[in-house]
């Protein structure tokens, strides 16, 4: 029989995570017609609140957020730890100080379809995360959805870039 120490982490960990990312949707299918209209709220409440682990994560692995390119490699390495080696995706810059998150495969879609759940619910779980855990990284970014597989299409884009007053107080402060 084997013991826990037997099995090979990387199959430990895709375990575990594809039971962390089935678990939004089973949630979903038993508490959501009991709550009703007010579950997406709620649920949104919850999802806010984890990006408070994302990041601890981020500080306690000492990731850098200082632009637009390090807070998306960073928030996609954070997503890779919590949700599992099936969020696959990669970054790309544009322009100045922009970035783009593209996810090629979400374990959250996945799992959702394979219990039989919609995969577009998971759009506002997701967004309430990954919203919130960009501004707890750094507040002087925005973050924005122009894509989404949960919604069809056929990868997420997650578009990071400077908030605009940032950016010009920023500047003014160097010529000064």
């Amino acid at each position: 029989m084997p013991d826990i120490r037997s099995i090979d982490d990387s199959v430990k960990w895709k375990l575990a995570t594809q039971c962390a990312a089935r678990l939004p949707a089973m949630y979903e299918r038993v508490f959501s017609p009991v709550v009703g209209e007010n579950y997406d709220e709620l649920e949104q409440q919850v999802w806010a609140g984890l990006s408070h682990e994302a990041f601890n994560i981020a500080r306690s692995l000492h990731l850098p957020v200082n632009n637009a390119r390090h807070l998306a490699d960073s928030m996609k390495l954070v997503l890779q730890i919590l949700f599992g080696p099936e969020y696959k995706g990669e970054v790309m810059d544009v322009g100045e100080d922009g970035a783009v998150i593209m996810v090629k495969q979400c374990p959250f879609v996945t799992e959702a379809t394979a219990i039989g759940a919609s995969p577009d619910r998971a759009f506002k779980r997701c967004l309430a995360f990954n919203l919130s855990t960009q501004k707890s990284l750094n507040p002087n970014y925005k973050s924005r959805y122009v894509k989404a597989l949960c919604m069809g299409d056929r990868q997420c884009e997650i578009k990071v870039e400077r908030e605009p007053e940032h950016g010009n107080k920023t500047d003014s402060k160097k010529q000064a």
